[in-house]
C-alpha cells in the first residue's frame, strides 16, 4: 500500500520531466542542430521565459481553483504602458528610466491582478467570466492606447534596454535566470509558508478551508495579484526583445500558460500545484514549435499540437489520479 502511494507521488511529480527528457532526445534525433547551445539555451530557453514566468503565476491561480484567461490582454497593455512611459521620458533617457519603467510594469500588473480578484470574490462572479470581461477590456484599452497600431520605443531606448532580454551572467542568458528566480521564489512561497498551504486548501476544498479560519477571499485576490505581477516580470523581457507591441501581443499566452501548468502536473480543479513542472511544461512547448520549425513544418500548425497535448495531459492526469 505505501509502495503504490510512493510509487504514484514520484510518478505524478516525475512525469513531466521524463516527458521533457524524452522530447529532447527526440529534438536530437531530428536534427542535429537542435542540441547547440545557440538553439537550445539562447534561442528556445529565452523564448520561454514569458509563458513560463506567466504560467508560474497561473499556477497559484489554477492550485487555488481560479482561472484567469485574462493575462494575454494584460500583457499587451503593460506593455503599451511601458513603452508610453519609455517614450515619453526618451529625453532622459537612461539607466534610471528603464528601471522606473520595470517598476510601472511590475504595478500595472499587480494592479491588473487586483482588479481580477476582486471582481471575483466581492463581485461573486466565476473566473472564467470575470478574466474573460477583464481580456477584453485590457485588450481593448491598448488598442485605444495604440490608437489601432502599435506601440515602439526609439532605437536608442531599445539599445539600452536591450541587455535585459538579450544579456547573460556567467554565460546564463538573463531570461533563463530570470524563469529560475522567479521560480524558486514561487516554490519556497507555495511549498514553505502558510500562505501556500492556504492556497493549496481553497483549491482542495473551500468549506474545510473556511471552517479551519482561513479566509478565501483574501487567498484568492493574492493569487490573482500574483499571477499579476508575473505578467509584469515577463513584460519586461519582453518589451526589450522586439522594442514593440502591437494588438497581437500577448494572443492566445493565457492558453498556452494554462497548458504549461496542466502539463506541469497542476490539477484545472485545483488543490495541488508544481511550480517546477510548470517551468518544464512551458520548455516543453516551446521545445515542440522549435522541432517543428527545424522540421519545417508550418508554423500554423503549433497551436493545433499545443490543444493536442493539453488533452493528452489532462486524460494522464485522470488516468494517474484513478490509481
Amino acid at each position: 500500500m505505501n509502495f503504490a502511494i510512493k510509487n504514484q507521488f514520484s510518478l505524478k511529480h516525475a512525469a513531466p520531466f521524463i516527458a521533457l527528457i524524452g522530447l529532447i532526445l527526440l529534438g536530437s534525433l531530428v536534427n542535429p542542430h537542435f542540441l547547440s547551445y545557440s538553439n537550445l539555451i539562447q534561442n528556445v530557453a529565452t523564448r520561454s521565459s514569458f509563458i513560463a514566468i506567466i504560467a508560474i503565476g497561473a499556477t497559484f491561480v489554477m492550485a487555488g481553483g481560479g482561472l484567469d484567461l485574462s493575462v494575454g490582454s494584460m500583457a499587451a497593455f503593460t506593455a503599451g504602458t511601458m513603452i508610453l512611459f519609455l517614450t515619453a521620458n526618451e529625453q532622459d533617457a537612461g539607466a534610471g528610466i528603464i528601471a522606473l519603467s520595470m517598476l510601472l510594469a511590475l504595478a500595472v500588473g499587480l494592479a491588473c491582478g487586483l482588479f481580477n480578484g476582486l471582481v471575483i470574490t466581492l463581485g461573486r462572479i466565476e473566473p472564467f467570466i470575470a478574466t474573460l470581461g477583464s481580456m477584453v477590456i485590457l485588450r481593448s484599452l491598448f488598442t485605444y492606447l495604440a490608437n489601432g497600431g502599435s506601440l515602439s520605443i526609439s532605437p536608442a531606448l531599445k539599445e539600452i534596454y536591450a541587455p535585459v532580454y538579450e544579456g547573460s551572467f556567467l554565460g546564463i542568458p538573463i531570461p533563463l535566470l530570470s524563469i529560475l528566480g522567479v521560480g524558486a521564489v514561487a516554490a519556497v512561497l507555495l511549498y514553505k509558508t502558510p500562505f501556500g498551504r492556504h492556497v493549496i486548501a481553497v483549491g482542495s476544498n473551500e468549506d474545510v478551508a473556511r471552517y479551519s479560519g482561513v479566509s478565501l477571499s483574501r487567498v484568492k485576490v493574492l493569487t490573482y495579484m500574483i499571477q499579476g505581477l508575473c505578467v509584469g516580470v515577463a513584460v519586461i523581457l519582453y518589451v526589450p526583445r522586439l522594442g514593440s507591441a502591437n494588438s497581437a501581443t500577448g494572443l492566445y499566452w493565457e492558453l498556452q500558460a494554462i497548458t504549461a501548468v496542466v502539463v506541469g502536473g497542476t490539477l484545472l480543479k485545483g488543490g495541488q500545484g508544481r511550480i517546477w513542472g510548470t517551468i518544464a511544461g512551458a520548455f516543453f512547448l516551446e521545445i515542440i514549435g522549435n522541432i517543428l520549425t527545424l522540421s519545417n513544418v508550418n508554423v500554423y500548425l503549433i497551436g493545433a499540437v499545443q490543444g493536442v497535448i493539453i488533452i493528452i495531459a489532462m486524460l494522464i492526469q485522470r488516468g494517474i489520479n484513478r490509481r
